[in-house]
């Protein structure tokens, strides 16, 4: 199963913070892995820990400025109102909706929302709305202009990735662009804002795996953390550059195509839901 858990840890790097969805591929791959297993919620969030850290070293400097202002914010010894505070009391408000989402829908999100039929809508209709989003999106507004209100927003945006084929990037990215803020910033503060909810997710999913079987084991899984990990790192570096003179135009074809394959695999038996 070495090998299995090595191939999803790349497709998990690869896909994490492109907005195709990386727990709807790592959840159609398994269907066609030796076995046609499902890896599981628990897999795919413990391997996120690995792509969530890439974010975390490409952005270090910012998260370093970010959480040292804020606490200085905090303490008074600088304005509360200061750019680096407040984006740290806008990461923590953005937090909130995935965090109670998560914990009032935990039972979904390991067995309903993990249906192939859920997810191959998800991937069409999301790929849509990113494909309009980045069509009508004034692209004025940069993270300068976030507000507690647009905070909260982005907040759902990113909770909706709790079904997979959302995609936590592409959810929280679209609505980025509906409220006129450009490509980069909306992906900026996408990244930013998966950092607490990813991780806590992450390690809750760790601590509960701990002495229960799964698809794969602890080991495997870290192997698999440490794979997405590293690919991740190159695909940040990629997309913040691409967006910043592409649309997202190829990744909403994308998605709409393997939405539509995945629908037509489905109807014809080829892949059951569950």
């Amino acid at each position: 199963m070495l090998l299995e858990a090595i191939i999803l840890g790349l497709v998990q790097g690869l896909t994490e913070f492109l907005p195709i969805s990386s727990s709807a591929h790592l959840r159609i791959l398994g269907e066609f892995l030796p076995g046609a297993q499902d890896p599981g919620a628990a897999f795919t969030a413990i391997t996120q820990i690995g792509t969530e850290a890439a974010v975390v070293l490409f952005f270090w400097r910012d998260i370093v400025r970010i959480v040292t202002r804020w606490f200085q914010a905090l303490l008074g010894r600088i304005p509360r109102n200061d750019p680096d505070a407040r984006m740290g009391w806008l990461i923590i408000v953005g937090s909130i909706p995935i965090v109670v989402l998560g914990l009032l829908f935990q039972d979904q999100i390991e067995t309903t929302f993990r249906s192939l039929w859920l997810i191959a809508g998800m991937l069409i209709l999301f790929g849509v709305l990113l494909g309009i989003a980045d069509h009508v999106g004034a692209k004025k507004r940069q993270l300068k202009d976030l507000t507690v209100p647009h905070g909260v927003i982005f907040g759902f945006a990113q909770a909706l990735a709790l079904i997979p084929g959302v995609s936590r990037s592409g959810g929280t990215i679209t609505a980025g662009l509906f409220m006129g803020y450009e490509r980069a910033a909306a992906a900026r503060y996408a990244f930013l804002l998966a950092i607490p909810a990813v991780f806590g997710s992450g390690f809750y999913q760790l601590f509960k795996s701990w002495d229960q079987p799964g698809v794969f084991t602890l080991g495997e899984t870290a192997v698999a953390t440490v794979v997405a990990f590293v690919v991740a790192l190159g695909v940040i570096a990629f997309f913040m550059r691409w967006i910043s003179k592409h649309s997202f135009l190829p990744f909403v074809l994308y998605r709409v195509a393997l939405g539509s394959l995945l629908l037509v695999l489905l109807s014809a038996g080829v892949l059951q839901a569950y």
